[in-house]
């Protein structure tokens, strides 16, 4: 190994072994089958509809949509504005801390072009 490597794995080690962590935090963001998907879809706009939304997850339920979205509210990275007129809706967008995984997205992405096997059809 090299010291950039060694480096990096004492980093890992370095890092508290409880609930504190940020690796474990960060990977409890990303958990679940639709939360990295909604996040991704509100990093491609502004604000999103929730029937928007839908659209552009076609496999999940409405149900499973507004859990996500209230635990991704909870959690800080979306915010919730709702328009109190006729007919009344709901607008979905990132806050700041949602807007700060926008690198993260296109890292994964690089990371999948270049180890992840193309799909065929």
């Amino acid at each position: 190994m090299d010291s950039v490597e060694e480096k990096f794995i004492q980093s890992l080690i370095d890092l508290p072994a409880n609930e504190n962590c940020p690796i474990r935090k960060s990977l409890e963001l990303f958990s679940g089958k639709w939360r990295t998907w909604v996040l991704f879809e509100l990093c491609k706009k502004p604000a999103y509809r929730f029937g928007e939304l839908r659209k552009a997850i076609p496999k999940i339920t409405n149900t499973m949509l507004t859990t996500t979205l209230r635990d991704l509210e909870h959690m800080g990275i979306i915010e919730r504005k709702q328009f109190n007129e006729i007919p009344p809706h709901v607008e979905y967008s990132l806050t700041e801390s949602g807007y700060a995984l926008a690198p993260v997205f296109i890292e994964i992405a690089k990371w999948a072009d270049k180890y992840l096997p193309e799909e065929t059809d």
